[in-house]
């Protein structure tokens, strides 16, 4: 136990006091990310906040995990090396799809190839117990890495993707604390105590993004984290035995599971490539309606929450039943947040006033949202 909490003291001490130093340099060395037309921020803002993340994280699982329990853990941190530096070139370079996913691919080779990181049994799931092999691989690689583009996909306005990271995280570490499986749980709480210290910086106003650097990473422990979780949960000979646990560990995830899912069949049938961009993630549809970010981050959270609550009590029914009810909960938001009507814009009447001063008998509506915009072009 007192690992666990030297290690959460440790991850936060460090990224807590990381994030001004690179806010600072970010802003001495003009490293932003530049708002666009498809950018929901209107100033120009670090997107280097994964660097403190990072740093956080792996000093609070070297400083406290005894590598003689646990021979993984090294290809974990491993795993996440690669995709640190694929997410940092990208916050500073950007890098192409491709390249992105193969960097992707390698971290999951790792975490399977080494880490033994598998998804052999659906566990009940349609009535699937025990898988071949060969799919048992392509799906644990599927998982891994729609799980490590979720996080990536969910960071649209501050403070969403690290309070889903919080939760998950925090929900993970519990149950390994449970049943006595401390490595574990200190990666969780690790990378718990970072995103706690990171959102002090990131809710709205944000002084600083995670970027891919963060969000990569975020996804690629929590991949770790569920799979292992859903693995070790339904032994009987655990501590704390939970024959459900596949539709625990999805509903853990759901939000970004599901949003990104969405998102990327949206885009196969519309004959793009599921990582083009575009403006139908869950947070998109919410700021549409008028929510603000704090506000999307409060109910898409407290969304999560309730159903990770629910499923646990509901832990003794049938593992589809309660899987295909987390979907169906998640559309039944979705179509509640399009049938919402859109909030209500202000606009005040401007006299636009020629070069000779004389006032023009027409005036302009303009928005009261881009009026200092209106003021700068007049």
């Amino acid at each position: 136990m007192f690992d666990v909490l030297l290690s959460v003291a440790i991850a936060f001490t460090i990224t807590f006091l990381a994030i001004p130093a690179i806010i600072n340099v970010a802003e001495m060395k003009k490293l932003f990310d530049m708002p666009d037309e498809r950018k929901i921020h209107h100033s120009p803002i670090t997107p280097l906040g994964g660097l403190g993340i990072f740093a956080g994280f792996i000093f609070g699982c070297l400083l406290t995990v005894h590598f003689n329990q646990t021979v993984d853990l090294q290809y974990f941190i491993a795993a996440a090396m690669v995709i640190f530096f694929l997410g940092l070139k990208d916050d500073i370079l950007v890098i192409s799809p491709v390249k992105k996913f193969i960097g992707q691919v390698l971290a999951a080779f790792i975490i399977i190839y080494y880490g033994q990181i598998q998804i052999r049994s659906m566990h009940g799931f349609l009535g699937i117990y025990q898988l071949p092999e060969m799919f048992s691989l392509l799906l644990t690689y599927f998982a891994v890495i729609v799980v490590i583009n979720s996080f990536n996909l969910i960071d649209g306005v501050d403070g969403l993707a690290g309070s889903l990271g919080l939760l998950s995280t925090l929900v993970f570490g519990i149950y390994f604390l449970s049943v006595n499986m401390l490595p574990y749980s200190i990666i969780a709480f690790s990378l718990a105590g970072s995103l706690l210290a990171f959102l002090i910086f990131n809710f709205q106003p944000a002084k600083i993004f995670m970027g891919d650097t963060g969000s990569l990473l975020v996804g690629t422990i929590n991949a770790i984290l569920v799979i292992k979780f859903i693995n070790v949960a339904n032994t009987p000979d655990v501590a704390y035995p939970i024959p459900s646990s596949p539709a625990i560990g999805f509903t853990i995830l759901m939000i970004p599971l599901l949003d990104t899912l969405r998102v990327f069949s949206i885009r196969i049938l519309h004959r793009r490539s599921p990582f083009s961009p575009d403006r139908n993630h869950i947070h998109h549809l919410l700021l549409d309606k008028g929510f603000s970010h704090m506000s999307i981050t409060f109910i898409l959270v407290a969304i999560n929450t309730a159903a990770i609550v629910l499923v646990y009590l509901l832990r003794s029914l049938d593992v589809t039943l309660l899987i295909l009810s987390d979907v169906a909960v998640f559309f039944v938001v979705i179509a509640l947040v399009y049938y919402l009507r859109p909030a209500p814009r202000l606009f005040v009447a401007r006299n636009v006033i020629k070069e000779t001063g004389e006032l023009k008998k027409a005036s302009k509506l303009a928005s009261l949202v881009n009026d200092s915009l209106l003021e700068q072009k007049n």
